[in-house]
């Protein structure tokens, strides 16, 4: 690892001429032809429509995108004039997905791990350890289980471990994924913390630019081609802000468009709690007191502070979790004879009833192509095969998916990812649709799109129960917002 004078890394420096990526599976490039240079100590905001490859050339920078038998390399891509593969402890990479992060249990353990790998002498890592966690600023034991740790907390131990490693080149891949607004300003401290206490070149891959704003001083735009934009953040998304807007880079000052309002009052009562505790581990609730009701043709967001019971909820008014006390009544006009608790329905008998969008993705993923994840649910409910093929014909044109119809789902980038499961819970035409950060990884053109898809659901009479940080996506929706608080 390069060092200075002090025994610190020192900032990497950063060259891709003419650099691509196609993925083993895949016909058509992840991105091709990208060519930029980044100089120590540079703080790079990368930018780009759903798709365009932001997430893989974070990925190439880090050194682990694999070797041949997982994809064709084109170009190069350098640290340090050096290829990036032979130089993976030059560059410490925080995902978009905290937990896929945590390794260990404890949280000083955790901090640990990087250091150890690399064989950093032992009497060097836990004062390494304990500096890193005071300058990312999380504040607890080094006992502490990291399965207690809210998504903020999470987030910052992975910086610490990054931290600690001493990386000349610090790569974020949407970092503030999935947080509250408390947890996304947490991070972005966080960051800058870090850098303070051991500068580093940052390259940082977000949608949802306005909060880095402060902290980067250039702004790199990736799309079909290559780079499209490049300088720094006035020039970019000021001289060059519309153009990249009419592509969906999301420019502030350039807000996507907005369903209209719903022409009629929300419908019968199909889903009804009173009193609900919610849980995933037997006999430790995380949410107590719940009162809502879940109507026909209305939408229904589930707000608060990471922690508070979200996920939780969504997964129990679907069906898939037991409550932990109170009830959870579905009405008959739903439950249609299969009696009122949906956790006791069969997973069959769910699939018209209930449509569940995880928060996660690739907890849900299933065929092997795209086109294949989309007949799953059909199939098992016996739709013939030509039907099959209008409806996901259909739901992959309506969200940017026609052109991956043949690709391997994991593949794919976060946002469309996540498209696919939200076409995948559609493709059996549920009367009630729970969305778990329905809006994830999506840039400002897709975000409109599924969010109008959304609305015209909720037109249509279906119950739309959406979980989320975006607060743009609830006042889109025109949706009845429930503040979740946790245990009352």
């Amino acid at each position: 690892m390069t060092s200075g004078p002090t025994g610190r890394a020192t900032p990497a420096a950063v060259e891709a001429v003419g650099w691509g990526w196609r993925h083993a599976s895949r016909l058509a490039w992840a991105l091709q032809d990208v060519s930029f240079s980044v100089d120590p100590g540079e703080r790079v905001l990368v930018l780009g429509a759903s798709g365009a490859g932001k997430s893989t050339l974070l990925q190439g920078l880090a050194g682990v995108l694999g070797g041949a038998e997982e994809g064709e390399s084109s170009g190069d891509l350098l640290i340090d004039g050096v290829p990036a593969t032979g130089t993976r402890e030059r560059a410490g990479l925080l995902l978009q997905d905290p937990d896929s992060q945590v390794i260990l249990a404890r949280v000083g353990d955790d901090v640990a791990f990087g250091c150890e790998n690399l064989g950093v002498p032992r009497d060097q890592i836990w004062p390494r350890v304990e500096a890193a966690l005071d300058a990312v600023g999380l504040d607890v034991p080094l006992d502490r289980p990291t399965k207690a740790l809210s998504g903020g907390q999470k987030q910052r131990l992975a910086l610490a471990g990054i931290l600690a490693m001493r990386p000349g080149l610090v790569l974020l891949d949407e970092p503030t994924a999935n947080l509250d607004p408390a947890g996304v300003i947490e991070v972005r401290d966080a960051v800058e913390r870090m850098l303070r206490a051991h500068p580093a070149t940052l390259i940082v891959v977000e949608h949802r630019l306005e909060v880095w704003l402060p902290l980067i001083t250039r702004v790199i735009v990736v799309g079909a081609g290559g780079v499209v934009a490049d300088g720094p953040p006035a020039q970019v998304l000021g001289v060059e802000g519309e153009r990249l807007a009419r592509d969906g880079v999301w420019v502030p000052g350039f807000a996507p468009d907005a369903p209209p309002a719903p022409t009629s009052t929300p419908g019968e009562v199909l889903l009804s709690a009173r009193d609900l505790a919610v849980s995933r581990v037997k006999g430790v609730p995380v949410a107590t007191g719940i009162h809502l009701d879940v109507r026909a043709g209305q939408a229904l967001a589930l707000t608060g502070a990471n922690g508070a019971g979200k996920s939780t909820l969504g997964l129990t008014l679907a069906g898939l979790l037991p409550p932990a006390g109170g009830e959870l009544a579905a009405s008959p006009a739903l439950a249609a004879g299969l009696g009122p608790s949906p956790i006791r329905w069969a997973s069959r008998d769910l699939l018209t009833r209930m449509g569940m969008v995880f928060q996660e993705p690739e907890h849900q993923l299933l065929g092997r192509t795209v086109q294949d994840e989309l007949a799953v649910g059909p199939r098992a409910l016996g739709v013939p095969e030509d039907e099959i093929a209008a409806r996901s014909e259909e739901l992959l044109g309506r969200l940017r998916l026609d052109r991956l119809a043949r690709a391997n789902p994991y593949t794919l980038s976060g946002g469309e990812k996540r498209r696919l499961t939200v076409a995948a819970a559609l493709a059996t035409a549920p009367r009630v649709l729970v969305l778990d950060e329905p809006t994830f990884g999506q840039d400002a053109r897709t975000w409109a799109e599924l969010v109008a898809m959304l609305a015209a659901l909720r037109d249509e009479g279906t119950a739309i129960v959406t979980i989320t940080h975006d607060l743009d996506v609830v006042r889109a929706l025109h949706a009845e917002r429930y503040e979740m608080g946790g245990i009352t």
